[in-house]
């Protein structure tokens, strides 16, 4: 099939794409002499050596020359996975010199899959690579492929504008073979174009540059073309030897397809000049080596083919035995890591227990510690407050014995007071009346005495202090006792009797009945409930 689609293009004129086959034949001279089984074999070896050396750069050379081959041969689906294969490790390596020329390569391959879009898409992406490389070599090729997309598309105006930005960027870098090749384009569109002495001038200066450059097979291309050009224009001599030329270096070169190409060429001028007996010898050659390079085209596609199916089947199998030992070995590795998880996490949670036991101990004997300094602590402020406590005792009981003989006295003087004033009054009574009036004033000073509140103040400073809580508790039953009320409450809770109550108070008994009654009243106290009880309950 590859065959056939070339021949038809060159029938047509197709001549770019005999020059594109032509400059795949001289980048695989390898091939050419072993075959492609061979080359593509020692590819694959190189590929997988250097995946193991972990060479990536070099695995993606391999992975684009075997996509070449494929290419060369027609397989073009294959071509364009290897392609995009390299073209993704020249990305992750940042080779983007490589990127933007395997870019050139797949926009190849989407325009004999009839993909104009896709290849066009790729030219861009190669052509804004190079130009931020500063790469003029590159710029110029990429250039051509683009103004080829829009020559075949008959669009001459474009690829004429393209064409030319890449001759001025080929000479700008001295690039004198690619700069060949922008001429040979050039000529072609003239060619289409039927403007022939314009196609023969871009060809012959092809052809210069190429004599310069040594690039045999590119001639046959050009060498050819011009052979097409002079028998157009009527040339037919002059056709004929540029054709033997071609013809002469294609079998030096063993280029088949080419002879086949040349013999045809030669048939036609033959013809044109009315000689159908030589036109016929050249055809019937060009025939016969046409079939000879189909069925050798052929049996290089079913090798190449073969050799392909091998390498993927050697390589499935392969990859099962390696990701059946990577399994083993996964295993292996899972295995001994959770051994060593379980010995690490025995070693710990031994480690830990006995820490955990030394930290108790630790707390225990923290513990103990503070419990004995707490006890100390709390023997110290008991024995603090004992002795408090014995003091305030002592002082309360000091305290007491005061009040009692502050008590005393007052009952003693009270008592001189109630004998004085009797003795006086007796004497009052007496018929001395010169002693009369100072009696009475005496009588007076004494019963003044009887009410004064000095030594009640006294008494109740006293009182207060030995029982503090006393007269709060009694002023939340009645808080409108007088000092008088407080006085005979403060005797009750002494629990002094009813005649020193009376002597104390400088009152007679039938007076103190009645303060006891007003006070049970301003205390709300029942009929038959004590006084004295309720008092000393407070």
């Amino acid at each position: 099939m590859f065959v056939i689609r070339f021949f038809l293009l060159l029938c047509l004129g197709g001549l770019p794409v005999i020059y594109l086959a032509a400059q795949q034949l001289e980048q695989h001279e390898e091939y050419r002499r072993q075959g492609p089984n061979t080359e593509f074999l020692a590819l694959k070896d190189a590929y997988n050596q250097a995946v193991e050396k972990k060479d990536p750069l070099a695995a993606a050379d391999c992975l684009e020359k075997m996509g070449e081959i494929c290419f060369h041969l027609g397989h073009y689906p294959q071509a364009l996975d290897y392609h995009l294969q390299a073209g993704q490790i020249f990305r992750e390596q940042g080779a983007q010199d490589r990127v933007a020329s395997n870019l050139n390569h797949i926009g190849l391959l989407y325009y004999y899959n009839k993909q104009k879009d896709m290849a066009r898409k790729q030219y861009e992406e190669a052509l804004d690579i190079y130009t931020r490389l500063h790469n003029n070599a590159g710029i110029a090729v990429t250039y051509g492929k683009i103004g080829h997309l829009y020559e075949k598309q008959q669009q001459y105006d474009s690829a004429f504008s393209y064409q030319r930005r890449a001759l001025g960027v080929s000479l700008q870098a001295n690039d004198k073979q690619g700069t060949a090749k922008i001429y040979e384009n050039m000529g072609s569109i003239y060619e289409d174009l039927a403007k022939y002495d314009s196609a023969y001038y871009y060809f012959r200066k092809a052809l210069e540059l190429n004599e310069q450059t040594g690039e045999r097979i590119a001639r046959i291309e050009i060498l050819n073309n011009l052979g097409d050009v002079l028998r157009k224009t009527d040339h037919y001599p002059e056709s004929i030897i540029q054709t033997r030329k071609a013809l002469i270096l294609a079998m030096e070169l063993n280029e088949q397809r080419q002879m086949s190409g040349a013999y045809r060429d030669i048939g036609k001028a033959y013809h044109l000049m009315g000689q159908d007996d030589s036109a016929f010898v050249y055809l019937e050659q060009s025939r016969e080596y046409l079939l000879d390079t189909y069925s050798d085209e052929n049996s290089k596609q079913v090798a190449l083919l073969q050799t392909v199916y091998d390498i993927e089947k050697k390589n499935n199998e392969i990859e099962k035995l390696q990701n059946a030992r990577k399994t083993t070995g996964i295993i292996t590795v899972a295995i001994i890591i959770v051994v060593l998880l379980l010995v690490v996490l025995c070693l710990l949670i031994i480690s830990r227990q006995r820490l955990k036991i030394k930290n108790e101990q630790m707390l225990g004997l923290q513990h103990r510690q503070i419990f004995e300094t707490e006890k100390e602590l709390m023997a110290t402020a008991l024995e603090n407050k004992q002795l408090q406590e014995g003091k305030l005792k002592e002082e309360l009981e000091a305290r007491s014995r005061e009040l009692t003989t502050h008590t005393l006295h007052i009952i003693q003087k009270n008592q001189l007071l109630e004998e004085l004033r009797l003795r006086l009054d007796e004497m009052v009574k007496d018929e001395k009346r010169d002693q009369k009036k100072q009696l009475k004033q005496l009588l007076q000073q004494i019963n003044h005495s009887f009410n004064h509140d000095q030594y009640w103040v006294d008494f109740r400073n006293i009182f207060e202090q030995v029982h503090q809580t006393f007269f709060d508790n009694l002023k939340k039953y009645c808080d409108s006792l007088t000092a008088n009320d407080l006085r005979l409450v403060a005797l009750l809770k002494m629990n002094m009797g009813s005649t020193d109550i009376a002597t104390l108070l400088g009152i007679s008994q039938d007076s103190l009945r009645v303060v006891r009654y007003r006070l049970r009243k301003k205390l709300n106290l029942q009929q038959g409930e004590s006084l004295t009880a309720f008092i000393q309950s407070l």
